[in-house]
């Protein structure tokens, strides 16, 4: 019996051993996993990473897989995407009118310059309560007492631009970059807005009228131009027609003229014939003889048959 007690006692005390070696085991493969948890870290895509020592902003790495010491270091990462602000505010236009707004700016931190900035300011959050959101309160306000409440509404573009450029003025000395400015939501008092709504109506109701008298003045001018076109039409017709009477008369009185020129140079030429040759006269009597002898011969010489024999 004292034996097999003796044989119980040493296997339970290696059982013991083995299982201690194996927690010991367990712990230092745990020790070793935390250990290059805290070696290893990585940065995302849109980010920087700044890398504190003690407390203390040493080094700026980009996005990717990196090393750095466990325990001793830490890592701050620094978005480098696009931003937006946006921020609720009370002003007054230039006539002194209450006027609530919401304005918004986007911008993105220079890549090249966040490690000055994580040091300047100690991140993104203390840059933008510190700085980005009162220049960009003060820069609205500013911009929205220059103009007349009339103008905020019907210009609003001119507001943002005037909001852009006093921004950017403000922020040059900072490392960020500011991409463009929104004015959303403006708030005026109720009266004025009723005034505003009247206004505009009776803008309405006036263009409507001017639209209705120009398109009369248009139709009256149609009107006009038709009759002056049948007008300049029928004046060319009866010119036309008046050349045309004028021209055939023209025509008409140059032939007859021709003609009487013809036929008096036709008698010239017959009268001269007949001066000087006798038979020419004698064979145009003939012609113009009816075949009937004269019933009275006066004279001598006077026989048509004598002379026709003669001729033959």
């Amino acid at each position: 019996m004292t034996t097999n007690k003796t044989i119980d006692i040493a296997d339970f005390t290696n059982i013991k051993t083995k299982g201690r070696g194996a927690i010991s085991f367990i712990i230092a493969i745990v020790v070793i996993i935390m250990f290059v948890a805290q070696t290893m870290y990585t940065v995302d895509e849109g980010h920087v990473g700044i890398i504190k020592r003690f407390g203390e902003a040493t080094e700026q790495v980009n996005p990717g897989l990196h090393i750095k010491i466990p325990f001793v270091d830490k890592v701050e990462v620094l978005e480098i995407r696009t931003r937006k602000n946006v921020e609720k505010l009370n002003a007054s236009t230039h006539e002194q009118m209450p006027v609530t707004a919401e304005v918004s700016i986007n911008w993105t931190i220079n890549r090249d310059q966040a490690f000055e900035l994580f040091k300047s300011y100690g991140g993104l959050s203390q840059f933008e309560s510190r700085i980005l959101d009162p220049k960009l309160r003060s820069a609205t306000k500013d911009a929205l007492a220059r103009y007349k409440a009339e103008e905020i509404i019907q210009n609003r573009g001119r507001v943002i631009a005037q909001i852009e450029d006093v921004l950017i003025e403000e922020m040059k000395q900072y490392p960020v970059k500011l991409d463009s400015a929104q004015l959303e939501n403006l708030g005026l008092p109720q009266k004025y807005i009723q005034s505003i709504e009247t206004k505009q109506t009776e803008k309405n109701l006036a263009a409507a009228e001017m639209h209705r008298l120009e398109r009369q003045n248009l139709e009256a001018q149609r009107e006009v131009n038709t009759a002056n076109a049948m007008r300049d039409a029928a004046k060319a017709t009866a010119d036309g027609k008046a050349y045309a009477i004028k021209t055939e008369a023209i025509a008409e009185a140059e032939a007859i003229r021709l003609k009487g020129l013809a036929e008096a140079e036709a008698i010239q030429k017959k009268a001269a014939a007949l001066r000087e040759s006798q038979t020419l006269v004698d064979y145009v009597r003939a012609q113009q003889w009816n075949g009937q002898m004269p019933t009275t011969i006066m004279g001598s010489d006077q026989s048509v048959l004598w002379n026709m024999n003669n001729k033959r």
